[in-house]
C-alpha cells in the first residue's frame, strides 16, 4: 500500500506565503503525475496544480502567477509553493500520486488526507 502524507498548512495573512509538501512511501516502483487539489467548505474539489514525471506543470487560472509546483523524484515528493495568498485560498488542500507498484500492474492513483490552509487576517 502507498500512503500520501501532507504537511505545511497552516494559518497566514493575505499576501503571504505558505509552502506545502506532500511524500509518497511504501511499495512503490514508479511515480507519474503529482498533483494537488483543494476543498473549500461548502465547494466542489478543484484542481490547483499538478506536474508530470518530466517536470512539466498544469495550473489552475485562479493559482497562475502565484503558486508554483514541483517535486523530488528521489524523494517521491511533491511541493507547492503559494505565495500572495488571498482569502480565497482557504481550503483543504490535498494532494494525489499515479503510480505503478510494480512492473507488471497497472497505475494506481491515491490521496493524501489534507492540510488545512486558512487565509486570515
Amino acid at each position: 500500500q502507498v500512503q500520501l502524507v501532507e504537511s505545511g498548512g497552516g494559518l497566514v495573512q493575505p499576501g503571504g506565503s505558505l509552502r506545502l509538501s506532500c511524500a509518497a512511501s511504501g511499495s512503490i516502483f514508479r511515480v507519474y503525475g503529482m498533483g494537488w487539489y483543494r476543498q473549500a467548505p461548502g465547494k466542489q474539489r478543484e484542481f490547483v496544480a499538478a506536474i508530470t514525471s518530466d517536470g512539466s506543470t498544469n495550473y489552475a487560472d485562479s493559482v497562475k502567477g502565484r503558486f508554483n509546483i514541483s517535486r523530488d523524484n528521489a524523494k517521491n515528493t511533491v511541493y507547492l509553493q503559494m505565495n500572495s495568498l488571498k482569502y480565497e485560498d482557504t481550503a483543504v488542500y490535498r494532494c494525489n500520486a499515479d503510480y505503478i507498484d510494480s512492473a507488471e500492474t497497472l497505475p494506481r492513483t491515491n490521496w493524501g488526507q489534507g492540510t488545512q490552509v486558512t487565509v486570515s487576517s
